[in-house]
């Protein structure tokens, strides 16, 4: 980490110290909703006809998955957004950047429908769903074959005992660092500033990383060629703050 950072990063430490506890993974069990209110006929029919088309099947016994076959040819790069919620950022990052891969991973069924009817209603061709936690497929997933990994206001699992549960642990990093080109950047937003310290612990010192702010602007402002989800809208609505961090994967040796 550059010496720029440290005249100004105690503007985020004042909400506190960060306590991380506990790094059991506690088994990679699923503990956030799969379903919530009934879908409607027109998703309904959506998620059993378009999303067989764009699934992506964890492959058995060890095997990777090939992202050139999945997309159906050679894309110029391939990002990656856990945890879409509605999807209305992957679709948009989607339509603006066509030659780009989309992967999406989501468990929550109502959140695929939203993404799959934004897809149907924008003929999105780039974008891949896999429809269960994250944490399954990255295994599966090719070393350094993504320019970017999205994880934008995930369950912040308040709770001191909850804590092991947060999709980002340091086994979590590694893996990022594994999937990320060199020079790729995982970006990460939330208005839960102990999930924001959270991060920072496991990322910003991992010796993979580099965080790329060099002012407090840089963690202030989202990304100029981001949009503002749902869930951000709700937090500003609240009165909350929004941190967005980018950390950039070092070369290899």
């Amino acid at each position: 980490m550059g010496s720029g950072h440290f005249g100004w990063r105690s503007e985020i430490r004042f909400w506190g110290e960060l306590n991380t506890g506990s790094h059991d993974n506690d088994d990679h069990r699923f503990y956030g909703r799969r379903k919530g209110h009934a879908l409607r006929p027109a998703r309904r029919k959506l998620v059993e006809t378009l999303l067989p088309e764009i699934r992506i099947a964890r492959p058995s016994g060890g095997g990777v998955v090939g992202l050139t076959s999945l997309f159906g040819g050679e894309k110029s790069a391939y990002w990656m957004e856990i945890g879409f919620g509605g999807g209305e950022h992957l679709a948009a990052m989607a339509a603006a950047n066509p030659d780009i891969g989309f992967i999406g991973c989501e468990p929550f069924v109502n959140g695929v429908a939203t993404l799959l009817a934004q897809i149907e209603a924008r003929s999105l061709t780039n974008i891949r769903i896999y429809d269960d936690d994250a944490r399954h497929l990255l295994p599966a997933l090719p070393d350094a074959a993504f320019q970017r990994l999205y994880l934008l206001y995930a369950d912040p699992w308040p709770k001191k005992r909850h804590n092991r549960r947060r999709f980002v642990q340091p086994e979590t990093v590694d893996t990022f660092a594994r999937l990320l080109e060199d020079g790729g950047e995982f970006c990460f937003a939330s208005d839960y500033m102990d999930y924001v310290r959270w991060v920072l612990a496991c990322t910003a010192d991992h010796a993979a990383f580099q965080w790329t702010a060099q002012g407090p602007a840089d963690w202030r402002t989202r990304p100029g060629d981001s949009i503002e989800t749902r869930y951000e809208s709700k937090a500003r609505l609240a009165g909350s703050h929004c941190v967005y961090l980018q950390f950039s994967r070092q070369p290899r040796n």
